[in-house]
């Protein structure tokens, strides 16, 4: 069943990239392309535009109101909530998001590992080392991407929680 769920949900991130994939400046391509090589980190960093900083700011305000349910301060309702919420703005930077194709490839990388581990904490909200691997999956956004939300050396500061 666990399998089932997995499957359903990288199904379901999937579908909802198609509105990116449509948008004039996005290619098919790119998810063929991309292999899981590391991508150089960009200098300048990568502009996020405004759904991609709207989204992920949300997903940095949940990951860090998890850092209680870690600590047993959390119970698991709220916990499953913050995972909700993580899912949802997940579904919204693929349905609004506006990349180039590495920049798309590189972000997708991120967010399927995240959106997975956000799946399986809703699910078994008792799981906590969930909530680390959503930091981890997330933890390189603010190398690749500018967005004064998530200040650069935010990855180092969320890896410290892991």
């Amino acid at each position: 069943m666990f399998k089932s769920r997995m499957a359903l949900l990288l199904c379901g991130a999937l579908a909802l990239a198609g509105p990116v994939c449509a948008a004039p400046q996005h290619d098919h391509a790119a998810h063929a392309a991309f292999d899981g090589t590391q991508v150089p980190v960009p200098s300048p960093r990568w502009a996020a535009d405004e759904p991609l900083r709207d989204g992920m700011g949300r997903i940095h305000q949940a990951l860090d109101e998890l850092r209680h349910h870690e600590m047993g301060h959390m119970s698991d309702a709220m916990a499953q909530d913050r995972a909700g919420l993580i899912l949802d703005a997940g579904a919204y930077i693929f349905a609004h998001c506006k990349l180039q194709p590495q920049q798309d490839a590189v972000l997708h990388s991120m967010l399927v590992p995240l959106l997975s581990a956000a799946q399986k904490l809703k699910d078994q909200p008792q799981d906590v080392a969930e909530v680390a691997a959503m930091r981890k999956a997330a933890a390189d956004y603010p190398r690749y991407f500018d967005d004064p939300a998530w200040a650069a050396d935010a990855a180092a500061e969320h890896a410290h929680h892991e």
